[in-house]
């Protein structure tokens, strides 16, 4: 194929130069093809460790003048047949035109340009669409796996790395492949050649350990046998994405469905080197698969970046460090001590998303309000403008005919006390019209509910909670409520809170009308499966 043209200081080293003309020459590898003997598997071995692209395209063209020492590399090929078309294609559409030129620059410049406009053409007519280009250091491994294991084109190479491939007690240095559907392990040391391809469908097990033996390896399980990696430049990155592939597969098997790669993501703003398409939906994937089980919301969601910020919190009348998440239909943060806040923001709650002035205690903030009266105040955000115009635009996106009522409606428990009949407006700052209980008298109802099993005494102590952290999925989740629900949860609030906390909340608010509109019979069918004697 035809490549970019590069510089080649040494055109003789490790190359055979077969056929020549004043301006071309076609060389072939040492070692590869007749004979070769010890320099050919020194050549080979070199290759292999080094990940030459040599050892896919062991035929090269390169450009040469008379009065430089510089050649420039201008096409590879794997076999005779493809490198011998590229030089007929040479010798019957350049030769002939650039030999009339004068100067050797001229010559130079006219054949790179040539050849560049030969590759944006292909380039062009070969992507897709809908196909994200990868770079051409992993195009060429993609390549050289196909060739070296007999994959197919629709096997698709993810990653590859430099690591050693235990057989027996000797160590075989060569490169790992890891593809959809294959393990893959390649060597060639010497002349000895080690090829290894595990399905993912047959492995039992992954494990990564370090012993005396084995220093810090990964052992991959099968059926029949065990294989043992070493030597990885990041054995985590690696340990992390055999555990993806080896998942997919299995969840291949269960749903009998092929693997689909995410054509939703965004381009990256520059090719990664050594980095595919591939690579990043896994690492989306997996952001995403953790951003929907932290927050518990539908596999539909997909989180579009995180900051780091604070969060006031009007219970602990403080400001918690932690970061904010941004998806299609949610904002959602979680504190960085682990159970000390945590909250769920639908955007069809929200009503108004605007920048609060900064100040020295609170730089660069950021007030959302909802429905429910509720204001939430972020504050030290890196980039708030653009973290504004991002919430801006999925609210355009959300449809006004969806909004709909979030919180279920209010539990048929007596109030304990006659004012929290009346709803009253929480402030992100302010303290309510109807301030709640303190802090003490929470703590004193907990601690009695916790001692008692009086259904009285829970829907006082839950009462209470909602009244200081609020109620449905805008509340901020804490410790305290964990408490709560270990205590045991009130009859008449079973429905609701199990609608809330095991994440069908948050997912009836994609159904228009259905659920929603029959929230009292669903709340009481979550009741009845709560009483079923083999109970949650």
């Amino acid at each position: 194929m035809w490549i970019e043209p590069e510089e080649v200081l040494l055109a003789g080293a490790l190359w055979v130069s077969e056929r020549a003309n004043p301006f071309f020459i076609l060389q072939r590898r040492r070692g590869h093809g007749r004979g070769g003997g010890l320099s050919g598997l020194l050549v080979g071995t070199l290759d292999v460790v080094l990940d030459s692209s040599a050892r896919v395209a062991p035929y090269r063209i390169l450009l040469q003048t008379a009065d430089s020492q510089i050649y420039w590399n201008i096409a590879c090929g794997s076999s005779r047949k493809e490198i011998t078309e590229h030089w007929d294609w040479l010798e019957s559409n350049l030769l002939q035109t650039i030999s009339i030129f004068d100067n050797d620059e001229d010559v130079i410049t006219f054949v790179k340009g040539k050849i560049s406009g030969i590759i944006a053409e292909e380039n062009r007519l070969k992507q897709s669409e809908d196909q994200e280009e990868d770079s051409g250091k992993f195009r060429e491994a993609e390549l050289k796996m196909r060739k070296l294991f007999g994959m197919p084109e629709e096997e698709k190479l993810v990653n590859y790395y430099s690591c050693s491939y235990w057989k027996g007690r000797v160590p075989r240095q060569g490169w790992l492949y890891l593809s959809i559907n294959h393990l893959c392990f390649y060597s060639f040391l010497l002349g000895k050649e080690v090829t290894l391809v595990v399905p993912w469908t047959e492995v039992t097990r992954l494990e990564k350990n370090a012993t005396l033996v084995f220093p810090e390896s990964v052992r991959v399980s099968t059926r029949d046998a065990e294989h043992f990696f070493s030597m990885f430049l990041n054995i985590n990155d690696t340990f992390k994405l055999m555990e993806q592939l080896a998942n997919i597969a299995m969840r291949q098997l269960l749903d009998n469905e092929a693997f689909a790669a995410d054509r939703s993501l965004p381009k990256a703003c520059k090719t990664l080197k050594n980095v595919s398409a591939l690579k990043r939906d896994f690492d989306a994937r997996a952001k995403n698969e953790w951003y929907r089980s932290m927050f518990r919301l539908t596999q539909d969601e997909r989180l579009d970046g995180h900051t780091d910020c604070t969060l006031w919190t009007p219970f602990a009348k403080m400001h918690v460090v932690g970061q904010l998440f941004i998806s299609n239909n949610y904002i959602c943060f979680s504190s960085r001590e682990e159970d000390l806040c945590q909250l769920i923001i639908p955007l069809r709650e929200v009503t108004i998303v605007e920048k609060a002035d900064s100040s020295s205690v609170l730089p660069c903030p950021v007030s959302i309000s909802t429905k429910n009266k509720m204001n939430f105040l972020f504050a030290n955000l890196k980039d708030r403008d653009f973290l504004v115009q991002r919430i801006s635009d999925f609210l355009q996106r959300t449809p006004d005919s969806c909004w709909g009522e979030t919180n279920p409606a209010p539990p048929v428990c007596p109030r304990p006390h006659p004012q929290d009949s009346t709803p009253s407006t929480r402030g992100a700052i302010t303290t309510p019209a109807c301030p709640p209980p303190s802090r003490v008298c929470c703590s004193c109802t907990i601690g009695t509910a916790r001692r008692t099993s009086d259904p009285k005494m829970k829907e006082e102590a839950w009462n209470i909670h909602f009244s200081e952290f609020g109620r449905g999925v805008c509340m901020y989740r804490t410790s305290r409520t964990r408490e709560l629900v270990l205590n045991g949860i009130p009859e008449c609030l079973r429905g609701e809170l199990w609608l809330l906390f095991s994440g069908q909340s948050p997912r009836s608010l994609h159904l228009r009308g259905g659920l929603l509109a029959a929230g009292g019979a669903v709340r009481a069918h979550a009741a009845r499966l709560l009483q079923h004697p083999g109970r949650r």
